[in-house]
């Protein structure tokens, strides 16, 4: 009884906490502001844009009053005739610009840029730079969390396995994943796989489920990483599942794309053209799923927090906060709930592909 109400105090406080920031990072947004007022809805979007976007390094907080940011600079690694590493402290928070071995580099708009000196960039009739982009091979906040998750999992589970080298039953932490484990196994794989060939998949859903699980639940700390959150980590985890897919199909799953069988000839040109989008429509759902859901819970979080400093009084002040707490309470069932879903589609992709068909039925 008393453990549950830790957890629970814990979880709330870490909350609470995080709200407190997000509100102190976009209160210091809004009154950094130049010579000329500002407008506060633009402050607030030019916030919430900061908050999801990926970067060179890894700020906790900022004081803007005596403009200082504490955190910790990443390495910055770039391939321009040549291999370039430097620390993104160089950039000063895209201020200034940055040198190695005789090349010029400037931050601009959390993209780096091969510029000259003085910091030029040109730009087309869409104020997009023009300047080169070296390959970018940067260890930013999104990749440092993603190693950190992964360290974590490591962990986690070999010290789970080892457990069970001294006894039937788990100890520690591995008491509370050993359940979780065991449902994605029963409840997940078995059923949608089947029962002689879901245990080589089972890796795979395992790394899956709580690496994206604890990458969602990273987002909801303070620390205010947005790493499933990215596109382009969506799309990684979805060209895996869609490899692993198209790489186990059996005949019956081709002949059932290309060639389905108890359909009239007339048809089966039509459907084949059908069925193979739907091979690239799997994955591509995959990802925009988990993209969508993490990125607009973020962005809804904080515009409610964000309205504290519209309404600019204590009853819509705390009406806001409110809903702001109400909604990180609803996030962590969501932080669970795609990592379910991914893991979930994983394993009916995995399932059609190997399925066997008794054509005679």
């Amino acid at each position: 009884m008393q453990s549950k109400f830790l957890v629970k105090f814990l979880t709330i406080t870490v909350l609470v906490f995080s709200l407190n920031l997000n509100a102190q990072h976009i209160e210091y947004e809004v009154s950094e502001g130049n010579d000329e007022e500002r407008d506060i809805k633009t402050e607030i979007k030019e916030s919430i844009n900061h908050h999801i976007q990926d970067s060179y390094d890894f700020i906790f907080f900022s004081d803007t009053e005596k403009n200082k940011h504490y955190g910790f600079s990443l390495p910055v690694i770039l391939i321009d005739e040549g291999l370039h590493l430097f620390s993104s402290s160089k950039f000063h928070h895209g201020e200034t610009v940055a040198e190695s071995n005789g090349k010029y580099y400037k931050l601009y708009h959390n993209k780096i840029y091969r510029t000259d000196a003085e910091g030029t960039l040109s730009l087309d009739d869409h104020q997009h730079p023009t300047n080169i982009k070296p390959l970018d091979f940067s260890i930013t906040k999104g990749v440092l969390m993603i190693m950190v998750t992964g360290a974590l999992m490591l962990l986690l589970f070999v010290g789970l396995a080892r457990s069970f080298g001294k006894g039937p039953i788990a100890t520690g932490a591995g008491r509370f994943f050993e359940p979780i484990i065991v449902y994605i196994r029963d409840d997940i794989a078995r059923p949608n796989i089947g029962e002689t060939k879901y245990k080589k998949y089972m890796p795979y859903l395992l790394t899956v489920f709580f690496f994206v699980w604890f990458l969602n639940l990273f987002g909801l700390t303070p620390l205010g990483v947005n790493v499933t959150g990215n596109i382009a980590v969506t799309f990684a985890l979805a060209i895996i599942t869609f490899i692993i897919t198209q790489f186990s199909g059996n005949k019956n799953y081709w002949k059932h794309i290309f060639w389905m069988p108890g359909v009239p000839v007339p048809m089966k040109f039509i459907l084949a053209p059908i069925e193979l989008l739907g091979v690239f429509i799997k994955p591509f759902a995959l990802m925009i799923r988990l993209y969508a859901n993490i990125m607009a819970g973020h962005v809804v979080l904080m515009s409610i927090i964000g309205l504290v400093f519209i309404f600019q009084n204590w009853i819509g002040g705390a009406l806001s906060l409110f809903l702001a707490f109400f909604l990180s309470i609803i996030e962590l069932l969501v932080a669970a709930l795609q990592a379910y879903i991914f893991t979930l589609l994983s394993a009916l992709y995995f399932g059609f592909a190997v399925e066997e068909h008794d054509e005679a039925h």
